[in-house]
Parts: structure tokens; C-alpha cells; sequence
């Protein structure tokens, strides 16, 4: 099974994406609120998949995929932000994005980008 870890400072998103990866044959191993726990997060859980949103507080998305790169483990990592702005999106895959879902999203456009990756 695909396991995944959720990156997103709100809760709710959290909750909601578990459930509809769950739902959807995912494996859903662990969840961070910043960019600095999801790091940690990665090096001990080694998810296949890392959803990562961009706006977070002491670490954002941006700046934990760039730190990503530089770990011996590389998840694939898909940004999930309601930051769609061009200059976010062409930083994000610059760094090593495999893909991109804008908030708000609907339910298929995450399961399609993520079926891309399953293992």
C-alpha cells in the first residue's frame, strides 16, 4: 500500500485529506502542521508520497522541499496550496515538485494526481 504523510498547518485540511486517501486504498502514516516536523516526519516514517501545502508557519512548503532534495530519502512530494500563483508553482517543481492541486480541490483532481504515484 502507498503510504502518505500530509503536510498542512490547518487541521481540517489534515482531516480531510486523510479520510479521502483512506478511503481511496492510501495509507496514511503520519501528519505535520510546519515544514521542520514533516522533515523529522520523512526521515522516520519513509512515505512513498508527501502532500505539502506552501503557507505554514517556521517552515513553509517552499523551504521544506528544498530541504527535502537534500535528504538521502526523496519522497515524491505534490504541493497542495491555495497559493496558485505562478511564482509558487514554478519554485515548487524547480525543487522538485511532481505535481501541483490548488485549494480548494475537488476530491478526484487529488486522487488522480496520487494514483500517478502508487506503488
Amino acid at each position: 500500500m502507498t503510504k502518505v504523510l500530509i503536510v498542512d498547518d490547518a487541521a481540517f485540511i489534515r482531516a480531510q485529506l486523510k479520510q479521502l486517501l483512506t478511503e481511496n486504498g492510501f495509507e496514511v502514516v503520519g501528519e505535520a502542521e510546519n515544514g521542520i516536523v514533516a522533515l523529522k516526519k520523512i526521515e522516520e516514517l519513509k512515505p512513498d508520497i508527501v502532500t505539502l501545502d506552501i503557507t505554514m508557519p517556521e517552515m513553509d512548503g517552499i523551504e521544506c522541499i528544498a530541504q527535502i532534495q537534500k535528504m538521502d530519502y526523496k519522497p515524491v512530494v505534490i504541493m497542495v496550496s491555495a497559493m496558485g500563483q505562478e511564482p509558487f508553482v514554478q519554485k515548487a517543481i524547480l525543487y522538485g515538485a511532481k505535481g501541483f492541486i490548488v485549494k480548494p480541490y475537488k476530491p478526484e483532481t487529488v486522487i488522480n494526481q496520487l494514483n500517478k504515484f502508487r506503488k
